[in-house]
């Protein structure tokens, strides 16, 4: 699945910032352009995945 992402730099530092509008508060950054677009991937596979947790408690439910 492909995410839209926006990619500006930091003035103040000079970094890389980036972040997904279509996930809220799903955001990274990179001293390069290369390495913030690596760094919001993993971030947004992070964002996109199921937390423990809830997986536990869906398959309690499909049980019952």
């Amino acid at each position: 699945m492909k995410w839209r992402v926006v990619l500006e730099p930091d003035p103040e530092t000079g970094d890389w910032v980036v972040w997904c509008p279509e996930l809220p508060g799903c955001t990274s950054a990179g001293e390069t352009e290369e390495e913030a677009l690596e760094n919001i991937q993993e971030a947004i596979a992070l964002y996109i995945e199921p937390a423990p947790g809830s997986l536990l408690f869906k398959r309690a439910n499909r049980s019952s």
